[in-house]
C-alpha cells in the first residue's frame, strides 16, 4: 500500500477511506478539464471475440489476423503482437492446447480474462514478468468481491465457472473457491475496453482505476486508449476532492439507475443526483425521459399516473391518457421491436428499405406514446440513422441526428463523450452533404467536448481537427466566392 501510496502522491492523488463506500481515491492537487488524471494498463484484458467477429488479443485490431499455432485460440495481426504478449500467453497456451479442439471454442472471454489473471499473477511471482506499485496481484487481492450479496444463482454460476478455470489451468495450488471468488471481482471491477467511439471492444482488468468510486454526476470519464485506461477531469477538481466517474449509462430515471447500479455492482448509490429519488423534480424528470406525452400533441407537459389507476393526467394541461390506450400501443411497439430484430438479422435476405420501413412505423407510434425527451426514442433513432447509412440516404440520416441532439443535450449535460460523439456524426453528414456552415458548428461543438474527455493526441482526435479545420476552409472559400 505504501508503494502504491507514493507512486499516486508523485500523481497528486492518494487513496483514502470514506464511511458507507470504503476506499476512494483523493485529489491532493487541482485538476482542470481535459487533464489526465490518472492512466493505466491492464492487469489482464482479452478482446470480446465472437464466431463471425474475432480481434488481435494485443492491441485489438480486427484485420490481418492469424491464429495462434498452438492453440487456434487467440488471434494477432502482427509477429510484434504476438512477441509483446508471448510471455503471457505461453502459459495459456500450453493450458488451452490441451482441451480437445470442440472444447475450446467454447472458452468464453470470462474464462480467458481468469486464466490470463493466474497466469499473469505465476509469471510475476517467478519473477518473469515485473511488477510495479500499480501492477501487481496484489492490487487484484484488494478488490473487494461483495459475496455476501451475492445471489445463490449467481455464486452457483461462479463455482461452475471456476471449477471449469481449475480444470483448464490443472493448478492443484489454485483454490476453486478464490476463483469464484475473483469471478465476483471481475463483475464488480472489470471494465468494457472501448474505441474512441465508444464501441466495445473487450474487457480489462486496471485494479488501481477500480479504486474510483461512481457518481451519477461524475466530476471526471473514464475512457481508453488502445488498451489503456485514461481517466480525465471534465471538470474543476479541488485538491482534497473526490474522483467520481459513472459505472453505468447515466440517461435514465433514478430508479433505472439504481436498479442497474444494484443489479450489476451490488450498491445503492447516494450521490447528489439520487438523493433527490422521491422529491417533485425528480419524479418530473423521470416522466419525462421514461414516460408518456400528453394526448395535446401541442403540449409539452409530463404524465403522472392519476390516483384512481384509470391512465395518466398531464401535469400541466389535465388531459388523461388511459391505461388501455398505453397497453394497445406498447404492444405494437414491441411487435415491431420484434419484427425489427428479425429483420436486422435477416439483412441481406431483407433490404435496407424494408428495414427502416418498420423501424419508422415503431418510430412514428414510440413518438406518439413517449415524451419528446424519452430516451426509449434514442436506440431506434439510432438504429435507424444506421440502416440509412447502409442505403447511403444520407440527408433522412441527418435528419433523425438532429432529432437526436436534443435529447442527448437533456441526458449528457456538459462536456460527455456521447454529447460529442453525436455532434461529430452530425457535422459528417453535413459536410457530406455540402452544408458546410452546418457542418463547421457541429464539428466544432465536437471539437469543445471531445478535446476534454478523449485528449488531443490520439488518432480518432486528429481526423476530427483535420476534418474541421477542412471544412473551415471550404466554408471560408464559399463565402469568398
Amino acid at each position: 500500500m505504501e508503494e502504491l501510496q507514493s507512486a499516486l502522491g508523485n500523481r497528486g492523488l492518494t487513496v483514502s477511506e470514506l464511511p458507507e463506500k470504503g476506499r476512494c481515491l483523493l485529489t491532493t492537487k487541482d485538476f482542470y478539464p481535459g487533464e489526465v488524471i490518472i492512466s493505466q494498463e491492464p492487469y489482464v484484458c482479452v478482446p470480446n471475440n465472437s464466431a463471425d467477429n474475432s480481434k488481435c488479443d494485443a492491441c485489438f485490431e480486427s484485420s490481418h489476423l492469424k491464429k495462434c499455432s498452438g492453440c487456434q485460440v487467440v488471434y494477432y495481426c502482427s509477429s510484434t503482437c504476438q512477441k509483446s504478449e508471448w510471455k503471457l500467453h505461453r502459459l495459456e497456451c500450453q493450458a488451452l492446447s490441451k482441451l480437445p479442439k470442440e472444447k475450446r471454442r467454447a472458452v468464453t472471454p470470462s474464462l480467458r480474462l481468469m486464466i490470463r489473471l493466474y497466469c499473469r499473477s505465476k509469471l510475476q511471482s517467478q519473477k518473469t514478468i515485473p511488477t510495479s506499485a500499480m501492477d501487481n496481484y496484489s492490487l487484484v487481492e484488494a478488490l473487494v468481491a461483495h459475496m455476501s450479496e451475492v445471489d445463490e444463482k449467481q455464486m452457483v454460476l461462479y463455482a461452475q465457472m471456476a471449477n471449469l478455470v481449475s480444470l483448464i489451468l490443472q493448478r492443484p495450488d489454485i483454490n476453486i473457491k478464490e476463483i469464484a471468488e475473483n469471478f465476483s471481482k471481475f463483475a464488480c471491477n472489470a471494465h468494457t475496453i472501448c474505441d474512441s467511439e465508444l464501441k466495445p471492444l473487450g474487457t480489462g482488468l486496471y485494479p488501481v482505476i477500480s479504486i474510483i468510486n461512481h457518481s451519477c454526476l461524475p466530476n471526471s470519464v473514464l475512457l481508453f486508449e488502445g488498451r489503456s485506461a485514461v481517466v480525465r477531469a471534465v471538470q474543476h477538481i479541488p485538491k482534497g476532492a473526490e474522483v467520481l466517474i459513472s459505472y453505468i449509462d447515466t440517461a435514465g430515471s433514478t430508479v433505472t439507475r439504481q436498479k442497474a447500479l444494484k443489479e450489476q455492482y451490488l450498491f445503492t448509490c447516494a450521490c447528489p443526483r439520487c438523493i433527490k429519488a422521491g422529491h417533485y423534480e425528480d419524479i418530473q424528470e423521470s416522466a419525462i425521459l421514461e414516460g408518456y406525452r400528453c394526448k395535446d400533441n401541442k403540449c409539452d407537459g409530463f404524465l403522472l399516473r392519476d390516483s384512481d389507476d384509470k391512465g395518466f393526467i398531464c401535469q400541466q394541461c389535465g388531459r388523461l391518457k388511459s391505461k388501455e390506450e398505453i397497453i394497445e400501443m406498447e404492444s405494437e411497439i414491441r411487435s415491431l421491436q420484434e419484427k425489427a430484430v428479425i429483420a436486422v438479422e435477416s439483412t441481406p435476405s431483407i433490404t435496407y428499405q424494408e428495414v427502416i420501413a418498420i423501424l419508422k412505423a415503431m418510430e412514428t407510434l414510440q413518438r406518439y406514446l413517449c415524451h419528446d425527451f424519452c430516451i426509449y426514442l434514442i436506440p431506434t433513432w439510432e438504429e435507424l440513422i444506421k440502416n440509412l447509412m447502409k442505403a447511403e440516404d444520407w440527408s433522412e440520416a441527418l435528419a433523425y441526428c438532429r432529432l437526436t441532439i436534443p435529447v442527448y443535450q437533456r441526458v449528457y449535460p456538459g462536456f460527455h463523450p456521447s454529447l460529442g460523439l453525436q455532434y461529430y456524426a452530425c457535422g459528417k453528414l453535413e459536410w457530406l452533404l455540402g452544408e458546410t456552415d452546418d457542418a463547421v458548428k457541429s464539428l466544432t461543438k465536437a471539437v469543445d467536448i471531445l478535446r476534454i474527455t478523449h485528449g488531443t493526441s490520439t488518432a480518432f482526435m486528429k481526423d476530427l481537427f483535420r476534418r474541421l479545420e477542412e471544412a473551415r476552409a471550404e466554408a471560408f472559400i464559399n463565402g469568398v466566392d
